[in-house]
């Protein structure tokens, strides 16, 4: 005798599903969305995998490679939302559908919204991030340096991305890794921001450096330690030229960036604060330096844009 499941329907009874739905949880498709969203690794293709309505409508917008879109069962009501982007002829990938029950097998959140998407991120090259946009005074670089939590990294790159910033690098700080920025978290955090903005992932710190200073590109370390005797004095970030080229460095959440970073950027900065807190989460102040460094920015454009 057949057992109920949970509609009080019997199995025997339960609609099978539509044709084309991919029903096997080795499928091949299936597989690759499983490593990208659930492993959160890159497959053999080199696409990562962004997960929710409004991330895979940021990556279709983005202008990156899809590789294919995902849709289960309940979540094919937003294919109305996403058509204009699926269908555009420009755009040829597969959209797959599967159940809702493996949708929920691969998925990296706890409520998936039933749609996915597999992305190839763009690739930058350190020339490509040195050159000076259109749209900006000079290049503004945020470097994440051993910053560890992928939430940190996509909240940094977002508050990056929306102060104007034309580029980021990610590169290790000593022990300490910096955390994917197209991991599904951090492009969670970032909300698809990874996707707009140039990224340069695992560069070395001391070549970067070095490549920077033969660039003319200003290196500020965001510190938290008083100088040491001999040692210049701390910017604050309104004492900062943030219109020339200029490169953030952004550390650890913990330890910071190392001694020997900061003594090899060309300056320090610290944002100034009141007595008993010692310092800000990494993301908080980076939104903080991004802030400053969009007021003289946008100030600079007006006052071009005014005398042309």
């Amino acid at each position: 005798m057949a057992t109920p499941g949970k509609s009080g329907r019997s199995a025997a009874n339960a609609p099978a599903p539509a044709p084309g739905v991919l029903t096997s949880r080795e499928n091949r498709w299936l597989k690759e969305f499983r490593m990208a969203l659930r492993g959160g690794l890159p497959t053999e293709s080199g696409s990562v995998g962004v997960e929710g309505v409004r991330l895979v409508e940021e990556a279709l917008r983005s202008g990156c490679p899809i590789e294919a879109v995902l849709f289960s069962e309940s979540g094919e009501r937003h294919h109305q939302r996403l058509a204009p982007l699926i269908d555009r002829p420009e755009m040829a990938f597969p959209t797959l559908r599967t159940t809702d029950r493996l949708f929920e097998g691969l998925a990296d959140t706890e409520h998936p919204q039933g749609v996915a998407a597999l992305v190839r991120p763009r690739t930058s090259t350190l020339d490509e991030l040195l050159r000076t946009p259109i749209s900006a005074c000079a290049p503004l670089l945020v470097v994440l340096a051993g910053v560890q939590d992928p939430g940190n990294v996509g909240t940094i790159l977002r508050t990056a991305a929306a102060f104007g910033a034309t580029g980021a690098i990610t590169a290790a700080s000593g022990q300490s890794g910096t955390a994917s920025p197209f991991s599904p978290k951090a492009l969670r955090a970032s909300a698809g921001a990874a996707l707009h903005l140039p990224v340069l992932p695992g560069m070395s710190l001391p070549i970067l450096l070095t490549q920077l200073k033969i660039a003319n590109v200003r290196t500020l370390a965001s510190s938290v330690r008083d100088p040491h005797d001999g040692e210049s004095r701390v910017l604050s970030p309104w004492e900062v030229d943030w219109c020339e080229p200029v490169a953030l460095l952004v550390g650890n959440e913990g330890a910071g960036l190392p001694e020997e970073v900061e003594r090899s950027a060309d300056a320090r900065i610290r944002i100034p604060m009141a007595s008993g807190i010692e310092s800000l989460n990494a993301a908080a102040a980076a939104a903080v330096l991004f802030y400053e460094a969009a007021r003289q920015r946008n100030s600079l454009l007006e006052k071009t844009g005014a005398k042309s």
